[in-house]
This record gives structure tokens, C-alpha cells and sequence, in this order.
């Protein structure tokens, strides 16, 4: 199943964010030279999105220090919103066929191993989203800073039509 169809995944995007509460929010503008989100042929790659809510950013901190694994999931979800707000600006969500690939960075404290139940929290919320066209592969990783000292970094593929 993953194909778009007219009452498929594209369609049902904004039902299930209606359902968790969210909306595609403003696009975060980029800090230095890149832009948010550049399609290629049939795939959209974003850049790296922090978990900004609102302008801020939801967590602070390295993860298994600052910040508790359960902070850092949420953060990650955020990210993964940020990361359709790229996606959604340049091309709309109703395009997007199947996510592909997600890579989540975690800024880890020294001994912190569970960089991929972090960045579960982007995955399974592109799945509540998307129903099995969220389903993607994925690299979860461990790092020692991201910028702004935010936990986490999330960027994705999208597949769009």
C-alpha cells in the first residue's frame, strides 16, 4: 500500500494531525546557507530541523544529561513537523507519496546508547501521520553537540508525486 491515491496517505495527512492536535506550522528560516527543503526529481530532501515550537526550541542539552529520554522522543517529533513544514512550503503535503529515509542525530552524554529509541519519536510520528507510507528507512546517531545545544537534529526524504 504505500502508493498516493486520491483518498490515500496524501489525503489523509491533515485528518491525522487534526486527530493529534497539530498543523503544519511556518517553516523554520534557515540560520546560515542552505534552504529548508530542495526537491530533485521525485524526492524532496530537507535540511536538518531542530524541534522549535512556537520559535523556541522544546528542549536544551544533551540526552542521558540535561535531558530525559522522554524529552528527547517529543523533541524528535517536533523536528520530524519542522521537517514536513520544509516539505509542505515547497511542494505541499498532498504530493508526498511514501517517506523514505529519516536520519536523526542526538546530541548524547558520554555512555548514551539508545540514540535509536530518540529517534523513534520522529518515526512513529511520521507513521501516525502517514499510515504505512511514514514507514521509511532510517539512521539514528549519536553525536557529541548540535546546534544551539538542542538535543536533536532530524532530516528526511520524501518521495513526492
Amino acid at each position: 500500500m504505500g502508493e498516493s491515491t486520491e483518498h490515500g496517505p496524501a489525503t489523509e495527512w491533515r485528518a491525522n494531525l487534526d486527530r493529534l492536535g497539530l498543523t503544519v506550522p511556518e517553516v523554520v528560516a534557515p540560520v546560515a546557507a542552505y534552504l529548508p527543503a530542495v526537491r530533485t526529481g521525485s524526492y524532496v530532501y530537507t535540511s536538518g530541523q531542530l524541534p522549535f515550537v512556537a520559535g523556541e526550541l522544546s528542549a536544551a542539552g544533551k540526552v542521558g544529561a540535561e535531558v530525559t529520554v522522554g524529552d528527547a522522543v517529543l523533541a524528535a517529533r517536533w523536528c520530524a513537523l519542522n521537517a514536513l513544514a520544509a516539505v509542505h512550503d515547497l511542494v505541499g503535503l498532498d504530493e508526498v507519496v511514501r517517506i523514505v529515509k529519516v536520519v536523526g542525530f542526538v546530541a548524547s552524554a558520554p555512555g548514551f546508547t539508545d540514540q535509536p529509541l530518540v529517534i523513534n519519536g520522529a518515526s512513529e510520528f511520521l507513521g501516525e501521520v502517514f499510515g504505512p507510507a511514514g514507514a521509511h528507512a532510517r539512521s539514528a546517531v549519536g553525536v557529541f553537540e548540535l546546534p544551539r545545544n538542542t538535543p536533536v537534529e532530524v532530516e528526511l526524504i520524501a518521495e513526492v508525486r
